[in-house]
């Protein structure tokens, strides 16, 4: 298949203008710019309970079903009909020098002129290598490859040296960089687990926010002063996606924080997977509900 970027381009601007200029409820999140991608696999599964207008809901998670039945070898290769490796062919390991700063990446799409970027923050013990194995996470890497790389965008997955201020300061760079290389077109940063701590300072990086159109938490630790940061104070989309039956952060934290966020109509959305772990979230987010939800909700 070729990935035809003029064609994509024209009406991926036509799409976003029109979904812009509408009501820009929650309703209309899954509906976007980003045209289905085997939302019969990743798509389907049932709402356990929906309210603020969909802006909050539970989604039915079984580990039979979503782990045993769908994985060929559980926790590690999906069965093959979850999977394009099609966009490979748009796939390079780099790195970049940014600066003073040199950040590994794997990118998946053109090296400029892209229609939006994401990029994503692996947790503890990860790399570049984990966003974008095609076969693990159920297969949900490999989709979010293909709605990304089949709609004019770029994807980055970063190999993060530490959790600190000077791994924030090279996801920083690289924020600066890919907006740049875009013309200024959306920037979506997502955060796993432990990763999640670089969006914390990410947040507070006055010059930072203004590379970003929007941020995903997928698991990740709550940030009590959230309400506070630069981020917010532009308003940009925010998505939490979070397991019911986490231990490592507790559900019900993000989701105070969260609904924080929402008593004041902040643009902000929380997915919770019921019964789900630390590590669902990777596995079971709708990256097309996501990324629509933040390409529509973006000003």
């Amino acid at each position: 298949m070729k990935f035809r970027m003029s064609t994509i381009h024209f009406v991926f601007g036509t799409l976003l203008a029109l979904c812009i200029s509408s009501t820009g409820d929650f309703a209309i999140a899954q509906e976007g710019p980003i045209p289905p991608f085997k939302d019969n696999l990743f798509s389907s599964h049932a709402t356990l309970k929906s309210d603020d207008g969909g802006a909050y809901e539970v989604i039915d998670y079984n580990e039979l079903r979503d782990i045993n039945d769908r994985d060929q070898e559980p926790e590690r290769r999906v069965r093959g009909a979850y999977v394009d490796t099609s966009v490979r062919r748009l796939q390079e390991n780099e790195t970049l020098t940014l600066g003073n700063r040199t950040v590994d990446v794997t990118r998946v799409g053109p090296t400029s002129g892209e229609r939006f970027a994401v990029i994503f923050i692996h947790g503890r013990g990860g790399d570049r290598r984990l966003g974008v194995n095609d076969y693990s996470f159920g297969g949900n890497f490999n989709r979010l490859k293909n709605l990304v790389g089949r709609n004019g965008g770029t994807y980055y997955s970063v190999s993060v040296r530490s959790f600190d201020d000077k791994g924030a300061a090279d996801v920083g760079a690289l924020l600066r960089y890919a907006f740049e290389q875009s013309a200024g077109q959306p920037v979506i940063l997502a955060c796993a687990s432990m990763g999640g701590i670089i969006c914390q300072n990410i947040v507070r990086d006055k010059e930072a926010v203004h590379y970003l159109g929007g941020m995903v938490l997928l698991g990740g630790p709550p940030d009590p002063g959230l309400a506070t940061t630069a981020f917010v104070k532009l308003k940009l989309p925010l998505y939490f996606a979070h397991g019911s039956a986490d231990s490592v952060y507790k559900a019900e934290d993000q989701e105070k924080i969260f609904r924080g966020l929402r008593a004041s109509g902040y643009p902000a959305r929380f997915t919770v997977f019921q019964t789900g772990g630390h590590g669902t979230p990777i596995r079971m987010v709708d990256w097309r509900k996501v990324l629509n939800f933040v390409l529509v909700a973006h000003r």
